[in-house]
């Protein structure tokens, strides 16, 4: 999405950049985990069907996607690739709709809270910019992780599908829940230059 192609988001444990083609071969070799293909339901790509996906998402306008980068790693030598550990991306279904995803591809990553920081950073950004008026989260019937993450964030059921083995739910966005999430890290937005 043009809107966040030079936006960076730093807080309290995380970076979020925008994702961009010296992200792709890292990111390329994530997705050949038929776990996280599972999780994410997502198939397998070609490194080439990758970096067309990648210039696909920068500039198309329903699609909003940052890399995630663990902050203390960044910092020791500000090398982006070393530091990445997930994604996270809305896609924007209609002018108030967008569909939340996450995913911690590093499993050294994952337990430590990088997904929450991610999820509630990405949900602001949306509403923010995006002005984004609810939230849907399409989850695994498998991934207890992200159903549990995304319960305690106030999403609540709407459906399943039995074909995609997969849940909906879904957040109405409301003043009070914007000040809950706004409440939850201090972050700051910044002009990223790749």
């Amino acid at each position: 999405m043009k809107i966040n192609s030079k936006t960076k988001i730093v807080s309290q444990n995380i970076i979020l950049v925008p994702y961009t083609e010296k992200h792709v071969p890292k990111y390329h070799e994530w997705m050949k985990s038929e776990e996280l293909q599972v999780l994410t339901a997502s198939e397998p790509l070609t490194l080439e069907q990758e970096y067309d996906m990648q210039k696909l998402w920068q500039e198309d306008e329903d699609k909003c996607t940052f890399i995630i980068l663990d902050k203390q790693k960044y910092e020791v030598d500000n090398n982006e690739i070393d530091a990445m550990i997930g994604d996270t991306n809305i896609f924007v279904k209609d002018l108030a709709l967008g569909e939340i995803e996450i995913m911690i591809a590093e499993e050294a990553a994952r337990g430590r809270k990088f997904g929450w920081e991610a999820v509630i950073l990405m949900l602001i950004y949306g509403i923010d910019f995006i002005e984004l008026k609810k939230y849907e989260a399409k989850i695994s019937f498998s991934n207890e992780r992200s159903i549990n993450m995304f319960t305690k964030l106030g999403f609540k059921e709407e459906s399943r599908s039995i074909i995609f083995n997969e849940i909906t739910f879904a957040k109405t966005v409301t003043h009070e829940w914007c000040v809950s999430l706004k409440d939850n890290f201090k972050y700051v937005i910044k002009n990223y230059v790749d």
